[in-house]
């Protein structure tokens, strides 16, 4: 071999050897697409049921999309995401991640796929900042190296005296629980995060908005080849139009929208006096039917704000509020006893849980079981109907929520088996009771264990 063709294929081999193939390749050749995300309510949490989250939702639709693997990553703070991915160690991240001037040095961003209002969040009675001035002076604390930061720096250039605190090792949902207990006087958060968290601390106020319709999407290395994020870009925009993102969105924040101030404060009021004589019972039913004691609870709430005794002016009463028809078929003596309205009452769900549909997969079956115990079944069948007339998905309970209020239209209701119904009731039933359930979820955590005195496993009694 000449010594110059000799060079010339050294030379190539070299330049071979020093290129890595695309991440799309990588991912593709290994069976494993690597994501880097947040422990977060809003990115990815692990439930008694496994995985769950919006990004992960996202990201598991997006592997299967490519055929390969899902690896998952966690980390507890933004700060971390940056040298995982520049380490190669994740081909992506999917964290909720604004897209700023500062990342887009070391990043690239895909599509968004979202948009958030940025809050600037104070407690009800401490006086609210209405402009950037009253900001002086107040005890502000972020969550470190994430984009409101980068804000509160561009409003220091202005107002250099702006001083605030940045924590590394805190979620935002800690820093939104030290405002609403008074341990620091305001906090920054992007409305998901401020939405879920108003519903446990009544008191969080948005003071001022800082950034309108702030765009979040998936984050890339920036120097490796674009093939990853275009395909990427190509999932999201389909997701889009197909309309998964609006059912994930609905899924994890559909709870949300509806807010009741004083709603809530009673809420957790009642929590703390009329539950207590209840929960036992609550409890039970739960395990004797194979259900979340507490989604029974938000069930009783929803009906009767758990008292016994009450009646609506249709004539249904107890604490799970059953019709005189549903207490004869479920063999009910007394409506008005608390046991058997909450035995009832469980039982009564379980059937309409058994009637949804096989293909329905949760949270989506949940809530559908959620509207056939307030509307009737046969209701939520015609809106099925409908979904399909209308070429949506009837196994989705953002489509059969759209649905559900047709059916006090005489142009669609004259046209289903079962008629006309006040089908705006069931979604906002549905809703409340989401609301209620998750605030239930997050106030049983925060409960402490029996604590054990001497140490020691309690002895068993016959």
């Amino acid at each position: 071999m000449r010594p110059l063709v000799v060079i010339v294929f050294v030379a190539a081999l070299i330049g071979t050897c020093s290129s890595p193939p695309p991440i799309l390749d990588q991912v593709l050749e290994t069976g494993e697409l690597r994501v880097v995300t947040r422990d977060s309510p809003t990115s990815y949490t692990i439930s008694p049921d496994g995985p769950t989250g919006p990004e992960y939702d996202l990201v598991q639709t997006f592997a299967d999309e490519l055929g390969v693997s899902l690896v998952i990553e966690t980390v507890d703070s933004v700060s971390e995401i940056l040298p995982i991915l520049l380490s190669g160690q994740a081909h992506m991240a999917a964290a909720g991640l604004s897209v700023t001037n500062s990342r887009r040095e070391y990043l690239n961003f895909g599509h968004p796929y979202e948009s958030v209002d940025v809050h600037l969040v104070y407690k009800l009675g401490t006086g609210r900042p209405r402009t950037v001035e009253d900001l002086l002076g107040r005890r502000i604390e972020v969550m470190a190296s994430t984009s409101h930061v980068d804000l509160l720096e561009t409003i220091k250039a202005e107002y250099p005296t702006l001083s605030w605190t940045e924590n590394a090792d805190i979620e935002i949902a800690d820093l939104l629980t030290k405002v609403a207990m008074g341990e620091i006087d305001l906090t920054i958060a992007d409305s998901p995060d401020f939405n879920i968290q108003r519903h446990f601390y009544p008191d969080l106020r948005v003071a001022l908005d800082l950034y309108v319709d702030d765009p979040i999407a998936w984050a890339f290395p920036k120097d490796t080849a674009d093939t990853l994020l275009a395909r990427a870009d190509e999932f999201l925009i389909g997701a889009d139009r197909s309309g998964l993102l609006a059912r994930v969105h609905d899924r994890y924040y559909g709870h949300t929208k509806k807010y009741d101030y004083v709603g809530t404060r009673n809420f957790i009021r009642h929590f703390e006096s009329r539950l207590p004589r209840y929960r036992a019972m609550f409890e039970q039913a739960g395990a004797d039917y194979g259900i979340d004691w507490r989604l029974l609870a938000a069930i009783g709430y929803q009906e009767s704000h758990w008292r016994a005794n009450a009646v609506s002016p249709t004539g249904v009463r107890g604490i799970m509020m059953l019709t005189e028809a549903t207490a004869e078929y479920l063999g009910l003596e007394d409506r008005t006893d608390p046991e058997s309205s909450i035995f009832g009452g469980a039982r009564y769900y379980a059937r309409q849980t058994e009637r949804v549909a096989d293909t329905v997969s949760e949270p989506d079956r949940t809530w559908m079981a959620l509207a056939a115990y307030n509307v009737g079944f046969n209701h939520v069948k015609d809106a099925r109907m409908i979904v399909e007339w209308q070429g949506g998905d009837p196994d989705t309970w953002i489509d059969i929520s759209a649905a559900l209020p047709l059916l006090a239209q005489r142009k669609w209701y004259t046209q289903v088996p079962y008629g006309y119904a006040r089908g705006w009731e069931p979604v906002l039933y549905v809703n409340n009771i989401r609301a209620y359930y998750n605030i239930l979820k997050w106030l049983t955590e925060q409960e402490e264990p029996p604590a054990d005195t001497d140490g020691e496993e309690p002895e068993e009694t016959a």
